[in-house]
């Protein structure tokens, strides 16, 4: 199975710059081990993995470090959202939106 992922620098307008996710949009039928193993090959800090949305989330979003999965980190969900945004996940956006993981 193929799947898409994007590489995005958080907190920062630079190219190459601040903090590097890879985030895949569509992570459904990877098992944990699979997970782990692909943030191992990014070799970045965190990598995110989107999943469909649980009861009152706008999508469940499950992240990884090199060593294991945490249960939160701050620049993954900012840097996930942008690129959820980026790509039409969320349909068109007219005004400000709120996003739940």
């Amino acid at each position: 199975m193929k799947y898409r992922y994007y590489i995005c620098d958080v907190f920062t307008e630079t190219r190459f710059g601040g903090n590097p996710l890879a985030v895949l949009p569509n992570a459904n039928g990877l098992s944990d081990h699979q997970m782990q193993q692909i943030t191992r090959e990014f070799n970045f800090s965190e990598s995110a993995f989107v999943f469909p949305a649980k009861t009152g989330h706008t999508r469940h979003v499950r992240i990884f470090t090199p060593s294991g999965e945490v249960p939160f980190a701050g620049h993954p969900n900012v840097g996930t959202a942008f690129v959820l945004a980026s790509t039409g996940e969320f349909g068109e956006i007219n005004s400000s939106l709120t996003v739940t993981f």
